[in-house]
């Protein structure tokens, strides 16, 4: 039995241990041992498939490294360049759909708790008033109220430029939504569909 164990671990028995009785101990190493081996195995599968030591004449198999990749890696790439070259197009109309209806239906449940919370606040807000709780001083309010539009008034006259990192950060995202259209277009059917139900 136990020439049986060690040979269904990959350990051949040596012949001095094929007829004399084993202890536990004895088994305990041949399941090391094999457990070693099979480590050894792997890890040399893992330096064929991504070798450590390349020289730059070495060719790389790319079918044995990606297979190897989880999936948000090759998605969210650094240098993923645009989805069209990765995906066909149903792929890439599930991917935005789904992305989008997700968003949408949760924009709108926090849409919906956002304006219920302002809403319920404003309410109270006049009950208090009207009950004679707290007093609001609307004159003042509507001071502050004017100084606020004035100064956004200014301020949107001016400054029509945009910063230097706004402006990057615009140009990424366009040259992303040129370059994923349909990731883009099926986010947004996506996100409209969650936002109706």
């Amino acid at each position: 039995m136990e020439e049986e164990l060690g040979l269904e671990l990959g350990v051949s028995p040596s012949p001095s241990r094929i007829g004399s009785a084993h202890s536990c101990s004895s088994l305990l190493r041949l399941e090391q041992e094999a457990k070693r081996k099979k480590r050894a195995q792997q890890q040399r599968k893992a330096a064929d498939i991504m070798p450590v030591g390349r020289s730059s004449d070495d060719v790389l198999d790319l079918t044995k490294y990606t297979k190897n990749q989880p999936w948000w890696r090759k998605l969210f790439a650094p240098n993923s360049g645009s989805s069209a070259e990765k995906y066909n197009v149903a792929t890439q109309l599930a991917i935005g759909g789904a992305t989008g209806w997700c968003t949408g239906f949760i924009f709108q449940k926090v849409g919906k708790l956002a304006a219920t919370a302002v809403g319920g606040g404003f309410f109270l807000l006049q009950l208090a008033n009207h009950t004679g709780y707290i007093k609001v001083d609307w004159q003042m309010v509507e001071r502050d109220v004017s100084k606020a539009k004035e100064q956004l008034k200014f301020r949107g006259s001016t400054t029509n430029q945009l910063t230097p990192e706004v402006k990057s950060k615009m140009d990424e995202v366009i040259s992303f939504l040129k370059k994923n259209v349909l990731l883009t277009g099926g986010f947004v059917g996506g996100f409209l569909l969650g936002m109706a139900s």
